[in-house]
Formats: structure tokens, C-alpha cells, sequence
């Protein structure tokens, strides 16, 4: 039998690890430059500490791990012969991948509140696992370089994270990217004013899917999802949002006109913009984008 690797895999030659490593060690670099301390956490986490945080969908992607040993004399016989799949999992795995760094991060903050000081701001560099339809790309494993600020609410820090991406982007060579900006405030507000607020993160799941499966897609999942007709026709102008940032903002200002959250988020993307025009970028652009 030819020797193969798992689907959404890929080996790395000499050269693509020097390339690798170039790129990791520029953002790295640029991390401690900014004042992000490192940390690693384990490639496996409790299932309970990653179930119950991505939505249906995601949790779906999570690569579960099946316990050691004969791992299925304790199931239950009747699950075995309903092959209720899920059920069986929560028997048969205690542990998974990690989908993500965010989480994890969440998790080691809270197991180590006591030894931190706060603001506390951490970077990682490690691979996550997603159990995708591997395609051009996408792959089932992959790096990802996160930085993080945990205890503090000052804008400041978003305008900081900002010249920060800015600056490894120049640092790298790539003139002319892109640096999206949301605001989770603002989502909630418009699931709050089009009657959604119990649908957030399926309404958020599908919006974020706007480049990908395109206007008529997002409205097939939304509905499919229990949004209605009538919610999503409200929502409508933010699948052809155009303009300059502060156009977009007074737009969502009077879109979000009942909801004090969504005002907020509006408030607080105005600060940051503002800022950022005041100091400047090197080689980026900051585009609002709501999805």
C-alpha cells in the first residue's frame, strides 16, 4: 500500500519550514515588540471545556478523542442499538483537539487567575485541528498566531491591536492588505432591533458566511435556522454595505437606533477609527465589515 497522510494534512519540506519559521519568528517578534508575553497550552483539552462554546456547526468541526482502553464495555447497550452517535460520544470521549486558541486561553486564565497580573497580554503560536471538508486552502491542520488582551476595557487596546497586525503586515512585505473591523455590540444590536436576540450566534454564524456562500446562501441558513422572513428583510442593507467607514457607522447608527448596545458598539467603532486616522498606518487599510 502507498504511504499516505490524512485528508487536510500537508508535510512541510526544508524550505517551507524555513519560510515557515521566518514568518513565525516576524510575528513573534512584533508580539513581544507590543509587550505580549508567550504561553503554550496542551494539543488536547477536557471535551467540557470546548463543547458548548462554537455554535452547532462548530462543535461539529471538533475532533473528538476516544478514551483509552476498552472504551466502550461502559456504554449504555440501548445506545449502541439506537446509534444515537451523539450520546455514545459523551461516553466514549472525555477529550479533544483543540478547534481553536481562544478558548483554551479563556480556560487557562481562569486556572491561573491567581498567579496572573492583570491586564494580562498573551500571545501563542500553535496548530489547532478542525474536522473540515478539506478544499483549496483550508486544511484539518494549521497554525494559528493569536494575541490577546484579558482585563482591561480600554479602546486603546483595539487601536493597539490594529497598528500591531499593521506592523507585522510591513514587516512581511505585504503592502496593500486589509484589516477587517467589527464590533460585537453592534451584532448583538441588530439581532436585538430585528427580533433575534435568542438567535445570535446562528444569526452571527451565518453572516460571517457572506464571502463564502454568498447573499442567497446566508438568507437559506438563517431561515433554516428559525430567523424569519421578516427579520431578515431588515437586514438586508448589510449585504450590500458600501462606503467610507464613518458612512457605514452613521448607517448602522440609525440601523441600530432602539438598542443601546448596538449604539455602544457604534460609539466605540468611531473611537477607534478616528484614532487610527490620527496615528496612521504603514502598508494597511481598516475597513468596517459587519460580517
Amino acid at each position: 500500500m502507498k504511504p499516505s497522510i490524512p485528508k487536510g494534512t500537508r508535510d512541510f519540506s526544508p524550505l517551507e519550514v524555513a519560510n515557515l519559521t521566518y514568518i513565525i519568528n516576524t510575528i513573534k517578534t512584533a508580539f513581544e515588540t507590543f509587550g505580549f508575553q508567550p504561553i503554550e497550552t496542551p494539543s488536547f483539552e477536557n471535551s467540557a471545556t470546548l463543547m458548548g462554546k462554537y455554535g452547532e456547526e462548530g462543535e461539529r468541526l471538533i475532533f473528538k478523542i476516544l478514551n483509552s482502553g476498552d472504551f466502550l464495555k461502559k456504554v449504555d447497550g440501548a445506545l449502541l442499538i439506537e446509534k444515537e452517535s451523539l450520546k455514545v460520544t459523551t461516553q466514549i470521549s472525555e477529550k479533544a483537539l483543540r478547534y481553536d486558541l481562544t478558548v483554551p486561553f479563556a480556560r487557562y486564565v481562569v486556572q491561573h487567575q491567581n498567579e496572573i497580573t492583570f491586564p494580562f497580554k498573551r500571545y501563542q503560536v500553535q496548530p489547532v485541528w478542525r474536522a473540515d471538508r478539506p478544499q483549496k486552502g483550508r486544511f484539518r491542520e494549521f497554525f494559528q498566531c493569536d494575541a490577546d488582551v484579558v482585563g482591561s476595557k480600554s479602546l486603546w487596546q483595539e487601536v493597539e491591536f490594529i497598528q500591531l497586525y499593521d506592523t507585522v503586515f510591513s514587516k512581511l512585505g505585504l503592502a496593500g492588505t486589509t484589516i477587517k473591523i467589527n464590533n460585537r455590540k453592534i451584532l448583538a444590536g441588530i439581532a436585538e432591533v430585528i427580533g433575534a436576540q435568542d438567535k445570535l450566534i446562528d444569526f452571527t454564524v451565518a453572516l460571517d458566511k457572506l464571502d463564502k456562500i454568498g447573499k442567497e446562501g446566508v438568507v437559506k441558513e438563517m431561515l433554516s435556522k428559525g430567523i424569519t422572513e421578516e427579520a431578515i428583510k431588515k437586514v438586508q442593507p448589510l449585504f450590500d454595505f458600501s462606503g467610507a467607514n464613518l458612512e457605514k457607522l452613521s448607517s448602522l447608527e440609525m440601523m441600530l437606533q432602539t438598542s443601546e448596545e448596538g449604539k455602544s458598539g457604534v460609539a466605540e467603532l468611531r473611537f477607534v477609527i478616528n484614532a487610527i486616522e490620527e496615528l496612521g498606518l504603514e502598508s494597511a487599510a481598516l475597513e468596517v465589515d459587519v460580517t
